[in-house]
């Protein structure tokens, strides 16, 4: 595959009209990663998130393919809005979501979800920038709690506290410095 034949959704796009595998390629290779994470996080295994993410780029080739999709959004938030609902809607069928889908919820067009999805991505992105900024051993820390879950036993012992309650005073001034310079930069867009 050439570098930069794909760089922007639309050469993909063109690419698929155009009936070059490469971009299709390119597509199994670029996002695959963000939806078996999601899957394998909700209860799912690696061949059901490979199932999912071929039924997701199935949908979006054939919408291409007979030009029947206008996107709004990128093809990451589409593909990622797509598989999200077919893997809920699995997850329903074989009885392992415990929370019930809203009606409403199941009505949602593809756009206002993608629009979620773009928020949500564009929040873990200022999340991670002041995770950057706040600096060791604060950053360390949170990771070692939120991220690798460790509990505060563990936390005591690694970064050198007198006792658990310690750890948890510390890691409430760690949480509170995040939460300072994560809402520094971030503004809701309306």
């Amino acid at each position: 595959m050439k570098k930069g034949l794909y760089e922007t959704d639309e050469a993909v796009m063109e690419g698929i009209r155009q009936d070059d595998e490469r971009a299709l390629a390119y597509l199994y290779k670029l996002y695959f990663p963000m939806i078996s994470h999601f899957i394998l996080n909700n209860s799912g295994t690696h061949d059901e998130a490979k199932d999912i993410y071929q039924e997701g780029v199935i949908v979006f080739y054939e919408k291409i393919k007979g030009n029947t999709l206008e996107l709004s959004c990128q093809i990451k938030t589409y593909l990622y809005s797509v598989c999200r609902r077919l893997w809920l809607k699995r997850l329903a069928e074989k009885g392992r979501y415990a929370v019930k889908m809203e009606e409403s919820e199941a009505f949602i067009p593809v756009e206002e979800d993608a629009q979620q999805h773009e928020e949500q991505e564009r929040q873990f992105g200022i999340m991670g920038d002041s995770l950057e900024q706040l600096g060791e051993p604060c950053r360390s820390l949170l990771q070692d709690y939120y991220i690798n879950t460790q509990n505060m036993q563990v936390i005591t012992e690694k970064y050198g506290y007198t006792n658990s309650d310690t750890a948890k005073n510390q890691k409430y001034k760690c949480l509170q410095r995040l939460k300072k310079l994560f809402f520094a930069t971030y503004k809701p867009e309306v």
